[in-house]
């Protein structure tokens, strides 16, 4: 069997990482490249010439028209940190380059932070790259299908029940040749036709083509003036089922992460963030050189939160 060239692709080494990346200068200049590709631009007033103040910890650009100062993290989810830039983006490099998701514990034993702080970092990252994703809709073939997330808790509901069991709806988009090449992968309030009906409007591309399997709600992706033709399973195992061979990998590479990763999760209260991480990872995959780069830019263009909103229930969807 032939290796697959995604699979095997050179990635970002660690001693790679260091050269690009090891010093608050080197983090700096990446960081002024993603927030102003085309040179400085005052977030008041869009004059593009400025002065330079020093003293604290992270530089100031002061607007020669205007007189604002801004930082380089000013406006994103790293406003105001007081962590150095460093441990930033050593943070974007573990959760690009691991496959299978890296736990907030994990990240603080490699960060050397304790973990609340390892835990709001991974968890404002989480949000940037989700909000990223969303950004963009499937198109053209797609599979899709219905799970569940999460197991039983300890003395709570069993089966379907179960308090941290919650339902998600996945679809990947497919080449002219039947390779995946994005996947969404959303919490939804449940498999009714209005909650599938709004979920295709919001994540697929109208003229779509969609594949299914037999259950009813999924004809309601037609709302959203996609073609739906679903295919009855009958229990059948996977490896029969060739028409929905990638969505099936990708639901199995979900949770072998997921189930290997987080030990303790409130799939309930997080899911979205999470399946949004793991989703933004899976449509980068053709370049992990880019991977962490491309985060530092997801955290750029995401606004401001504290911790109180990253520690609310999000809306399914």
């Amino acid at each position: 069997m032939s290796r697959s060239a995604v699979q095997f692709q050179k990635g970002l080494s660690l001693p790679e990482f260091q050269r690009l990346y090891g010093t608050e200068e080197l983090c700096e200049a990446a960081l002024e490249k993603v927030c102003w590709p085309d040179g400085f631009r005052c977030p008041r007033c869009q004059f593009h010439k400025h002065g330079l103040v020093y003293g604290r910890r992270l530089k100031r650009y002061q607007c020669r028209s205007c007189g604002h100062q801004a930082t380089l993290t000013s406006g994103t989810i790293m406003q105001a940190t007081k962590l150095p830039l460093t441990t930033w983006f050593l943070a974007f490099y573990l959760i690009g380059q691991a496959k299978t998701g890296i736990s907030s514990l994990e990240l603080s034993r490699h960060l050397g932070v304790n973990y609340d702080t390892a835990w709001l970092l991974h968890n404002k990252i989480l949000r940037a790259m989700t909000e990223r994703e969303e950004a963009y809709l499937l198109r053209g073939k797609i599979q899709m299908d219905d799970s569940y997330l999460g197991g039983e808790l300890p003395g709570g509901k069993p089966g379907r029940g179960s308090e941290n069991k919650i339902p998600i709806v996945a679809a990947v988009s497919l080449n002219e040749a039947g390779h995946p090449i994005h996947a969404r992968i959303t919490a939804v309030s449940g498999f009714c036709s209005e909650a599938i009906a709004e979920w295709a409007k919001r994540h697929l591309m109208p003229g779509s083509q969609v594949l299914s399997d037999g259950l009813a709600c999924f004809r309601a992706v037609t709302s959203a003036n996609c073609h739906h033709k679903s295919v009855v399973t009958g229990g059948k195992h996977p490896n029969d089922l060739p028409q929905f061979r990638w969505i099936n990998t990708l639901l199995g590479n979900l949770k072998t992460s997921f189930c290997g990763t987080f030990h303790a999760f409130n799939f309930d209260k997080y899911a979205r963030r999470y399946l949004g991480g793991f989703c933004f990872r899976f449509n980068r995959r053709f370049s992990m050189v880019a991977m962490t780069e491309r985060i530092a830019n997801a955290v750029c263009c995401c606004t401001p939160c504290t911790e109180r909103d990253l520690r609310l229930a999000e809306a399914y969807g």
